[in-house]
């Protein structure tokens, strides 16, 4: 088999990695039993850009029992779990690029090497795949019927390739997905945040000035749990709705070149780039602590703190201080790539459990569809997002209600009134 991982001699640990995570993936689990027996996905190459965690193992393991071929490589260097890869590679024949820590040569390297099985159906997270499609490799669009993206930067590129006429090939937004995105980024992201942090520094957070930049459902969620845990939240935002709304859910409001002055911990989680740069560093206060839970390695000003640094040196792991030239250090946690990966284990599985059942039935709706979809960045179906909720409150055992004829009746009609 082709494949590039770390070592093929940590497969046993990974086993059990990929196992202890299943147990928390019912959903995904009832879905892999109807693709084994019904083989929805016997014909179809589909390259996966995931980050590389036993959840993404699962995901990994149900496509291929839908009758698919499958290959993954990591959509970040830090991500990869390489007990996972080898496991996928030594005990599920799935063939995986990826190695924790890989630079960007090899990053993109084995991104060209999931291209080289000529997908006819992509899965990212972050879009590097299909980036690399449109910028090197417009050759075998033409043999892909469409893709999935999972998360919300990756959705924001494919709308702006969208916008200026660039995407060549349909998308389906799963990161919009109501059993997604209501759960996967506000749960998920929370809770894995803050376990990152925790990991990287196990400082208190209680007492702390704890600044989350961005309230989407990834900020919500982080700032929630950082709440939870006794920390004092601010909240940065530009958009003077969410702002609002983080007013009235009572956390402090105020820019950034304001919280810069008073944050002990600073978390962003915006999408955008240089959230936090010279300006903010150059007040921010001796120890503070700079994470990242946006999905690529720019919303932290790397570069220009490394112009005013003197020297860098690793802490603890994934933990560096940045010793200033005023003699203050900042210290920065996972190299300013994803805190909740990069230095912990990224979201629950039994969060992922949704999240990779969107992707699983969305690529049995793509193989399965009579005709092509327009080229568009397109809503998972709604009867695919219900169904998730569906399955997954039967796997929590929870029933609900029906709505009666008579209620029926009543929601459809606009003659029954006061």
């Amino acid at each position: 088999m082709d494949c590039d991982i770390a070592d093929v001699e940590l497969r046993e640990a990974g086993q059990c990695r990929i196992e202890w995570a299943d147990r928390q993936m019912q959903v995904l689990e009832l879905i892999r039993e109807q693709f084994r027996q019904q083989q929805p996905l016997v014909g179809e190459r589909i390259g996966c850009c995931l980050h590389v965690t036993s959840e993404t193992a699962n995901l990994m393991r149900t496509l291929k029992a839908g009758g698919a071929e499958v290959a993954l490589c990591a959509s970040n260097p830090l991500s990869t779990q390489d007990q996972v890869a080898a496991s996928l590679v030594a005990d599920y024949d799935i063939p995986v690029f990826a190695r924790h820590g890989e630079d960007r040569d090899t990053y993109y390297r084995h991104i060209n090497a999931v291209l080289d099985i000529k997908p006819t159906i992509t899965v990212d997270d972050g879009a590097d795949l299909i980036s690399t499609l449109h910028s090197e490799r417009q050759e075998q669009i033409a043999g892909i019927k469409a893709g999935m993206e999972e998360t919300t930067t990756g959705v924001i590129r494919l709308r702006a390739m969208a916008a200026d006429g660039a995407l060549k090939y349909p998308l389906i937004a799963v990161n919009d997905a109501n059993t997604k995105h209501l759960f996967d980024n506000y749960y998920g992201t929370g809770q894995s945040t803050i376990d990152g942090v925790l990991r990287a520094t196990n400082i208190l957070l209680g007492g702390k000035n704890f600044v989350v930049c961005g309230y989407g459902d990834c900020g919500r969620g982080v700032a929630a749990r950082a709440l939870g845990m006794g920390a004092k939240v601010i909240i940065c935002e530009v958009n003077p709705l969410r702002a609002l709304q983080a007013a009235m859910d009572g956390y402090q409001v105020m820019t950034i070149a304001k919280a810069a002055r008073i944050g002990d911990i600073f978390i962003t989680v915006t999408g955008d780039r240089s959230v936090i740069r010279r300006e903010h560093f150059e007040v921010i206060k001796d120890g503070a602590v700079l994470g990242n839970s946006g999905h690529f390695d720019v919303e932290i000003d790397l570069a220009e703190l490394g112009e005013m640094t003197t020297t860098i040196r690793t802490i603890r792991p994934n933990l560096e201080a940045y010793h200033l030239e005023d003699g203050r250090q900042l210290f920065v946690i996972g190299q300013g790539r994803l805190t909740n990966l990069a230095a912990a284990e990224g979201h629950p599985a039994s969060v992922m459990d949704m999240s990779f059942a969107n992707q699983a039935l969305c690529a049995e709706y793509v193989a399965q569809l009579p005709e092509p979809l327009a080229i568009a960045v397109h809503p998972v179906p709604a009867e695919i997002d219900e169904r998730v909720a569906t399955l997954k409150l039967q796997t929590m055992g929870i029933s609900i209600d029906a709505l009666t004829p008579e209620q029926e009746e009543y929601l459809a009609s606009w003659k029954m009134g006061t």
